[in-house]
């Protein structure tokens, strides 16, 4: 059985005493892919490092996470452009990008400001997008509406939402849903939300790793070797098989990231 983990944090400090064996584990799972999302300009040359290190396995996005987005915001969006302007660069997605307004409206504008043009970076260098969203689906659809036809597609990543919002969401073609560690969680509504809302074919695996581990690792540090856990839940919660669940999601992400 072979699946993807479209989002981990592999190149975290979380993992620097181990990531070999991390690596190892995830592989010996059966998880034959993972993506690497950047969260800000540093983060970048990690991102990098770690998939020079595992080629044709990990694989990196670029991207200036909400969070991050404070005070010279600017200039970090322009050196990461520059990165996208070299021929032939690596990067498979923009990402991690998107709204956060869980904590703080501080920079409620700059974040606008900044997720609009990481999504015009998407059309420029057609690139799918890798989407965070907290508090924030209204502002991240009214948006995304306005490239909704030039848009290549992506992910939402970590989906916790209802069934509406599923299908605002899937609304936009070749776009999936991200699903992880909350789907194993005994108060997660989305074992009733999912089959009901969203088809297989438009679903992806994700761990966020060394966040969000599902049961019965929570608690633990999340690494790739739990995405088993979730597609093993899915399996359940659609009534199909482990196998139909891998097959299907990993070629809705090489569909999405790798037009296969």
């Amino acid at each position: 059985m072979y699946f993807i983990d479209t989002h981990t944090h592999l190149d975290g400090h979380e993992f620097d005493a181990d990531r070999d064996e991390v690596v190892a584990r995830a592989k010996a799972a059966g998880v034959g892919k993972v993506f690497i999302p950047a969260i800000d300009l540093p983060s970048v040359d990690t991102v990098l490092s770690v998939c020079a290190r595992y080629p044709g396995y990990a694989y990196p996005m670029i991207g200036l996470h909400p969070e991050e987005v404070k005070d010279g915001w600017q200039d970090v969006l322009a050196r990461m452009k520059a990165r996208l302007d070299v021929a032939g660069h690596p990067f498979i997605a923009v990402g991690e990008v998107g709204l956060d307004y869980y904590w703080s409206r501080e920079f409620e504008k700059e974040q606008l400001e900044v997720f609009e043009e990481q999504v015009r970076w998407s059309v420029e260098y057609r690139l799918p997008l890798m989407l965070h969203c907290r508090k924030g689906q209204n502002e991240m659809v009214h948006i995304l509406r306005r490239y909704e036809r030039e848009l290549p597609g992506g992910v939402f990543h970590c989906f916790t939402g209802n069934e509406k919002e599923a299908a605002e969401l899937l609304s936009f073609d070749n776009f999936a849903l991200g699903i992880g560690g909350v789907l194993t969680f005994k108060k997660s509504h989305l074992p009733e939300v999912l089959p009901a809302a969203v088809p297989l074919s438009r679903i992806v695996l994700e761990t966020d790793s060394p966040y969000m581990a599902p049961v019965p690792m929570r608690g633990k540090r999340n690494e790739s070797a739990f995405t088993l856990y979730v597609l093993k839940r899915l399996a359940e919660c659609y009534g199909v098989s482990e196998d139909e669940v891998a097959a299907t999601t990993t070629a809705n992400a090489e569909r999405i990231f790798f037009n296969k």
